[in-house]
């Protein structure tokens, strides 16, 4: 399949495999850029805050946890629980909630061929919400996992109306069913949400979930860093194995089922994967808007639309802005903490919003 693709592209003989070359170096040699500037950025997340922290000394605090003491310590004790226990895990969940909803984002456009998908296509970010407030206000289930109930309490919710909308449109042929389902669903569960926070919550309540809807990464801990990194690195590691398939779908659902691919089911699995992803990140960071629809169209602009390239520069892309985002929460105001969701909302509109013009301007050029 992937060598049909291939034959269909227009090529010169014997300069194609020199520019294949040259293309493999240069998307290499993003990819390397990319790293480093994920590198950079988290460097400045560990070291800004009420407590300001050289950025070398911030990385010398982790080279000497992660060598066991290989030399001399020259700062506090306090700095160096504030880096590790802290901010460096703060850091690594924002790294890896980007790159996932990123990655969702990506993949749901692509799967269901439409620029305006977001990683809550299925009502995911609804139904967390939904488990959050049975937890915080009705008390269903509080404390029974410990620091865990909150994030396990918006995984679960966030994969019912998956589920739902997996077994209610899946039965239809029309693969628009299940996202039109899906946003049916999203509506109830943020029904019920108000309904719950109107009638029932008290003012800290109603606040405490306020809060926690609008996305924030105040609660990451190494703990709750574990889930959504694993499920990043599973999920990921299977969507991009089967990357190249994806480009088969830019020639219809016939011509994808003319070159081999079960289309419903393909579409099927990589939206419960796009659910995944985002119920993992949900789980830890609450309702964090923008990145999944803004990013994967910026990388895009970067590398085209081929998703065996697409979705490694997302992932990264996603990373580099939602701990940028942190910074900028952390940083905005000195007496108390902007929701991340907030700043995401705030910066990415008007990006989106651009980048939008820019390509209907260029359409009519």
């Amino acid at each position: 399949m992937t060598n049909t693709i291939e034959r269909t592209q227009p090529h010169t003989g014997a300069e194609q495999p020199g520019e294949q070359v040259r293309a493999r170096a240069g998307f290499g040699a993003l990819l390397v850029v990319l790293a480093l500037g994920l590198f950079f950025v988290m460097g400045l997340a560990v070291s800004f805050g009420t407590v300001r922290i050289p950025v070398g000394d911030a990385w010398a605090i982790v080279a000497h946890a992660v060598t066991r003491g290989g030399f001399e310590p020259w700062w506090s004790a306090a700095r160096e629980a504030i880096v590790l226990d802290s901010r460096l895990p703060r850091a690594v969940t924002a790294a890896v909630v980007g790159a996932a909803l990123a990655l969702a984002g990506a993949v749901a456009q692509a799967v269901t061929r439409n620029p305006l998908a977001d990683p809550y296509l299925l009502g995911v970010s609804s139904g967390a919400g939904f488990g959050v407030v049975l937890v915080m206000v009705l008390g269903v289930g509080a404390g029974a996992l410990g620091a865990f109930t909150i994030p396990a309490a918006a995984f679960i919710g966030a994969m019912i109306p998956m589920f739902l909308a997996l077994a209610i449109g899946g039965r239809y042929p029309q693969p628009t069913a299940i996202i039109l389902v899906g946003v049916a669903l999203a509506q109830v569960f943020s029904a019920l949400i108000t309904f719950t926070l109107l009638v029932l919550a008290n003012e800290n309540q109603l606040s405490v979930v306020l809060h926690w809807l609008a996305g924030g990464l105040g609660g990451a801990r190494w703990s709750t860093t574990l889930f959504p990194a694993l499920t990043l690195v599973i999920v990921g590691t299977a969507v991009l194995l089967a990357a190249h398939r994806m480009d088969l779908l830019k020639t219809g659902d016939d011509g994808a089922g003319a070159l081999g691919m079960n289309v419903r089911r393909f579409r099927v699995v990589h939206l419960l994967g796009v659910s995944l992803l985002a119920g993992a990140a949900v789980s830890v960071a609450g309702g964090i808007g923008f990145i999944g629809l803004l990013i994967p169209h910026l990388a895009g602009y970067i590398v085209g639309t081929r998703a065996v390239r697409l979705f490694p520069v997302a992932m990264l892309v996603g990373a580099i802005a939602l701990v940028g985002a942190d910074v900028l929460a952390r940083s905005t105001l000195s007496n108390t903490e902007v929701p991340v969701g907030v700043v995401t909302a705030l910066v990415g509109a008007p990006i989106f919003v651009w980048m939008l013009y820019r390509q209907y301007r260029k359409a009519e050029q």
